[in-house]
């Protein structure tokens, strides 16, 4: 191996550059089958170089461009199959969590009166507020506020009673069997003194739409975006 190498050597150091030189300056573009071994070879790989660089520009680029984008593609086809495998592996967990979130959600329906059982609801905070004693000054229920699936239900009240009759009127009203929340409360005393207080606040309950309420809004909402498109 090393005679090999060491006689390699020996033959490129005996390449007269000189003489290389005088040779392709000696060569005839119209006689190229006249020239020299050497010039021929150099030539020879010259073009060769200069043929795969252009090809390169002019017709490899767009094959790698798209070369890298079909390897995107298979990265993103990967990422996306083993998204779809670990839903497979847990596909009985997320319907015993689908089940479970049904149920809650039936759960928390079952405590949104409908509209027939508004009225007996709004008797219910209005005795919760005299079991204890309060006077009531006001019970004003508001108008609707109707959401995707249900309907709130402003009521603003206002009592006279002590600090804590109203701390046991909230927590009545907690302990009904539907949603009643007190909201932007104002405690102030009273100007006759006593140990007596006003509190003004905002109650609100809601009620759950029936399916003819949700198609007669789904309905109007289609009839008002086809009126808007049309203007």
């Amino acid at each position: 191996m090393k005679a090999a190498k060491g006689a390699w050597l020996a033959r490129l150091r005996a390449i007269d550059l000189q003489r290389l030189r005088d040779e392709f300056r000696a060569l005839d573009p119209k006689d190229p089958g006249a020239w020299p071994l050497l010039p021929r070879i150099t030539v020879l790989v010259g073009l060769f170089v200069f043929l795969l660089f252009l090809a390169a520009w002019l017709g490899w680029q767009g094959q790698w461009d798209d070369l890298e984008l079909r390897r995107q593609e298979e990265a993103k086809l990967k990422e996306e199959w083993l998204n779809k495998k670990r839903q497979a592996v847990n596909l009985d967990a997320y319907r015993q969590q689908l089940a479970e979130i049904e149920r809650a959600f039936g759960a928390m329906l079952k405590q949104l009166p409908n509209a027939a059982e508004v009225e007996s609801l709004l008797l219910d905070i209005n005795q919760a507020g005299l079991g204890r004693g309060l006077q009531f000054e006001l019970f004003k229920p508001g108008t609707e506020a109707v959401k995707d699936f249900y309907a709130e239900l402003p009521i603003t009240i206002s009592v006279t009673g002590s600090y804590h009759d109203f701390g046991a009127f909230a927590g009545d009203l907690a302990k009904l069997p539907r949603i009643v929340t007190l909201n932007d409360i104002q405690v102030t005393p009273l100007k006759e003194g006593g140990g007596r207080l006003t509190m003004t606040a905002q109650a609100k309950t809601f009620r759950y739409l029936d399916e003819a309420e949700i198609a007669a809004r789904k309905k109007a909402e289609d009839a008002a975006k086809k009126g808007g498109a049309k203007k």
